[in-house]
């Protein structure tokens, strides 16, 4: 059974925020593949569905994000899912806006929540990176992810999220890097390209 996590804060306050991407794609892929309503567990709102064969549990942590590694482990330990078997689906802002990598393992580049799911489980599951961009200056990062998208973001953020549900067989399957590739060559076709990224 595969795990898929989206990062985000709780409520509607919060819903549009370029810090909640991860719920957004998380939501797609749920959409995609219809997944079960959703339902209160594990500290957060989950379902289940299947992807290529394989079970996935889909959950959205309502802990906030500092906080989100409580969750994902209260999960992981009640169905004894391999941390290999995790995907966490989460903001970057070292990427530029639509750009997106996906990696197992490596550092948290200073992202609370990721830092919260490698504290309360380990180091080594599987990231999808959601590139949204820097604001050029550190003192402007929390206002900056805890904003809306810009309405005139829309139509990549969606992109993104439609190609992460479309393409996520390719995750359980662990075909992380063609994953990555084509999705780079969906969001080519629909006429998104990534920003040139900013920096700090």
């Amino acid at each position: 059974m595969f795990l898929f996590t989206g990062l985000g804060n709780p409520g509607p306050k919060y819903a549009g925020n370029r810090h909640n991407i991860g719920f957004m794609a998380v939501d797609a892929i749920v959409r995609r593949h219809r997944f079960s309503p959703w339902r209160r567990r594990f500290q957060g709102a989950a379902c289940e569905g299947e992807i290529a064969g394989e079970k996935v549990l889909a959950l959205l942590p309502e802990t906030f994000m500092n906080e989100s590694g409580r969750a994902v482990a209260e999960a992981q330990r009640f169905y004894k899912i391999a941390l290999g078997d995790v995907v966490v689906f989460h903001d970057e802002l070292d990427l530029a806006p639509a750009k997106v990598r996906a990696k197992i393992g490596g550092g948290n580049a200073g992202h609370n929540g990721l830092r919260s799911i490698t504290a309360h489980c380990g180091n080594d599951y599987m990231r999808v990176r959601l590139g949204i961009g820097h604001p050029g200056d550190k003192s402007l990062v929390m206002p900056y992810v805890l904003n809306d998208f810009a309405k005139a973001e829309g139509p990549w953020v969606e992109a993104v999220c439609e190609g992460c549900a479309e393409l996520s067989e390719l995750l359980v399957q662990r075909r992380i890097d063609e994953f990555q590739s084509r999705l780079h060559l969906v969001l080519e076709a629909r006429g998104i390209n990534p920003a040139a990224p900013h920096k700090i």
